[in-house]
C-alpha cells in the first residue's frame, strides 16, 4: 500500500532562506508513516499507542535532498511501508511539489515496538503485525 499526504509548506517549516528547515523533512515522513499507519491498520496511530500501549520510537532515520521545498510550495509526500519485522517496520518515503515525477527528497524510518511501561523492545501484537505484512510493497 503507498499513502500519499498533501501539504503546503508553512512560513514556520522554514528557515530564514525561506526553505523548509532540514529536520522538518524527518517531521514530514513521520506524518505520512502515522497516515499510513492508519490507513493499514483502520485504527489513528494515537489510538493504538494509547489502546495498546506501544511506542514506536525510531532507531534509524535517513534522508537525501535533491532540490528545495520553498515557501508555499504545494507538495505530496509518498510513504510506503517495505519491510515488517518481529518488532520493527521499515518505512521508505518520497517527497516530490505537486504534478512533478520527480522527487525532491526521499528517506527512510525503522521504527521498533516497545512496551510504553517498561519501554522494553516488544513483537509486535500478532493482529498488527498481520496488517502491517498485508500492506508491505517494495519500494519503488
Amino acid at each position: 500500500m503507498v499513502c500519499r499526504h498533501p501539504l503546503t509548506v508553512r512560513f514556520g517549516e522554514c528557515d530564514p532562506a525561506g526553505i523548509v528547515y532540514m529536520p522538518r523533512i524527518l517531521h514530514y515522513f513521520h506524518v505520512a508513516s502515522e497516515e499510513l499507519f492508519a490507513a493499514v491498520t483502520g485504527k489513528p496511530y494515537a489510538e493504538v499507542m494509547a489502546s495498546e500501549r506501544l511506542g514506536f520510537p525510531s532507531v534509524h532515520v535517513e534522508a537525501d535532498f535533491r532540490q528545495t521545498l520553498p515557501l508555499g510550495a504545494r507538495l505530496e509526500v509518498e510513504a510506503r511501508l517495505v519491510r515488517v519485522g518481529e518488532s520493527s517496520c521499515t518505512f521508505r518515503f518520497a517527497i516530490r511539489g505537486e504534478g512533478e515525477e520527480e522527487a525532491r527528497a526521499t528517506g527512510g524510518i525503522v521504527t521498533v515496538c516497545i512496551d510504553l511501561e517498561s519501554r522494553a523492545k516488544r513483537p509486535l501484537p500478532a493482529w498488527l503485525r498481520e496488517r502491517l505484512t498485508a500492506a508491505v510493497e517494495p519500494a519503488g
